[in-house]
């Protein structure tokens, strides 16, 4: 690591610190910035990523898309260029030094935006189909989020820049090696856009039955080239890609709720309880009334630290 991304990395650090000072995840005055605190490494989280970019200040994390690992730090930063169920894990962190890392969100449309008042010649040496990648940081790209990241210093200023700071990012970012890996989430002719289309299907009939034939029309694509570009961008299959969204989703309605289990199960789309209660012991470790009173004991053992 080059010793000017050291400096801006410091300086992100005390940024960070200065403005949040207990853990969690906190939304600021800049509408599509997050600041992360852990103290501790975690139990591995289950989510949905937005399209975001995450860097890490301080720490370490491992991020699974399907099968498949990523792990990154304050060398690297992290894209998720659509709507992905995923799980994470904070693996290095402590009291002393806590995990510290920012989350920015985006759209498509500030994508295309970009590349429609730029003449961003794209790289595509490395064309990823992932929609999930992790890239090294360059000081173009972290000096842009230091920058946007200092606002919260200036309030007044925030209403102004953040949009020209947030343009900057995508578009430095764009000009990488991975540049055609997110613009192609804005380009109606590329099949990652199409594939794109289809995951906001899912996730808005996530309770229904998924019929192939009718996301491969949503693609515009055959059965069997939708389901070959489906895994090659999301590194699952339409079905596995569903199950992990009910699953999220039941454990967040069984935590928040304290609904019953096989109320639950119907609501996110299961016909059979002992299938769903099977199923979430083998995403979860634990079947579901066990898990939740362990999640909530834990909770309150942090609460009342």
């Amino acid at each position: 690591m080059s010793e000017e991304i050291l400096k801006l990395t410091d300086e992100l650090v005390q940024l960070i610190t200065h403005h949040i000072s207990k853990d969690g995840v906190f939304s600021t005055a800049i509408p599509s910035l997050a600041l992360v605190r852990r103290s501790h490494v975690s139990d591995r989280i289950f989510r949905v990523y937005n399209p975001s970019l995450c860097f890490i200040a301080q720490g370490l994390k491992e991020v699974f898309l399907g099968q498949e690992r990523y792990e990154y730090g304050p060398a690297d930063y992290l894209i998720s260029s659509m709507q992905l169920p995923v799980v994470g894990q904070i693996i290095t962190s402590s009291p002393d030094a806590p995990f510290l890392s920012i989350k920015l969100n985006f759209t498509k449309e500030q994508i295309f935006e970009v590349l429609n008042s730029s003449e961003i010649q794209l790289n595509k040496q490395d064309d990823v189909r992932r929609a999930l990648f992790v890239g090294q940081i360059e000081i173009s790209i972290l000096d842009s989020i230091v920058r946007l990241v200092r606002l919260l210093d200036t309030p007044d200023d925030i209403a102004y820049l953040a949009p020209f700071y947030t343009k900057e990012i995508l578009y430095r970012v764009l000009q990488g090696k991975y540049g055609s890996a997110l613009a192609n989430i804005a380009l109606e002719e590329s099949s990652i856009f199409q594939i794109r289309q289809v995951i906001e299907h899912i996730m808005s009939h996530s309770n229904e039955s998924l019929r192939i034939e009718k996301l491969a029309e949503i693609a515009n694509m055959s059965i069997s080239s939708f389901y070959r570009n489906f895994k090659e961008v999301t590194a699952m299959s339409p079905i596995q890609f569903q199950k992990q969204l009910r699953l999220q989703e039941a454990r967040s309605l069984l935590i928040s709720e304290s609904a019953d289990a096989s109320d639950v199960a119907f609501r996110v789309g299961y016909e059979s309880i002992s299938q769903f209660s099977r199923e979430y012991a083998r995403t979860f470790g634990y079947p579901p009334k066990t898990d939740v009173k362990r999640l909530k004991e834990l909770y309150d053992q942090r609460t009342n630290i």
